[in-house]
């Protein structure tokens, strides 16, 4: 599936400046991504996880914030607002044997965790790169709509890049759910080492996830760092 065409170059570029998120950022960046990601993540979309009803899903929002205090996680502020994020994390070698502490207890989430750790064992981005101890991933990549186009989430990858230089990391590697996510980051040079269709993924014999197209599968790309 072909990817949308966007502009090639930033339109009408703003000053904005790329930060170090902190735990005073955990409410804003929660908030923006309530506004900016949850709802539509296709896979949290399909499952209804926050509706009208049920504004908020409280284990996700956990989830996507246990690692705010990590030093490695970036925001993008204009005008003293948040306009862009990147949510960082440092991986190891081995990782997938560890086992993950965190306790979900909405069974719609459980449900998009165990595609996630399933992805993560089925796909294990280090045996690309079996030289390398460590990688950085990127779990959250999301921008204001209003200034999408301008080079914001180029900007948040490029410093994510440098950061995971400079912390010895070999590589960088993202999962998408999302069919636009992949269409980004294969315009920020990332290869593609993993694809399972939606469709092939199933739970006691029966497909979970059945996304709106043009989400069609999960993917995990990855860029070797220089």
């Amino acid at each position: 599936m072909s990817c949308p065409s966007t502009p090639s170059t930033p339109t009408s570029p703003i000053d904005y400046e790329i930060q170090f998120a902190t735990e005073e950022d955990k409410e804003p960046i929660r908030n923006f991504l309530q506004t900016f990601f949850y709802r539509d993540e296709p896979l949290n979309s399909y499952l209804k996880l926050i509706t009208e009803e049920k504004p908020r899903c409280i284990d996700l929002e956990n989830f996507s914030l246990k690692e705010i205090n990590n030093g490695i996680n970036l925001k993008a502020v204009y005008n003293g607002k948040i306009i862009g994020v990147s949510l960082n994390g440092i991986l190891e070698k081995g990782w997938i044997n560890k086992p993950d502490t965190f306790k979900c207890k909405d069974e719609k989430f459980n449900i998009i965790l165990g595609l996630l750790d399933h992805v993560a064992k089925d796909s294990d981005p280090f045996k690309k790169f079996p030289d390398c101890d460590k990688a950085m991933t990127v779990k959250i990549l999301s921008v204001d709509g209003t200034y999408r186009g301008k080079g914001i989430a180029k900007e948040l990858m490029a410093k994510t890049r440098e950061i995971a230089k400079e912390h010895g990391c070999g590589f960088m590697t993202v999962d998408c759910t999302s069919h636009f996510t992949a269409c980004a980051l294969k315009k920020l040079g990332f290869d593609l080492h993993y694809s399972l269709k939606y469709s092939d993924y199933k739970v006691n014999g029966e497909v979970v996830l059945k996304p709106a197209s043009p989400h069609v599968a999960v993917t995990v790309y990855t860029q070797k760092i220089d």
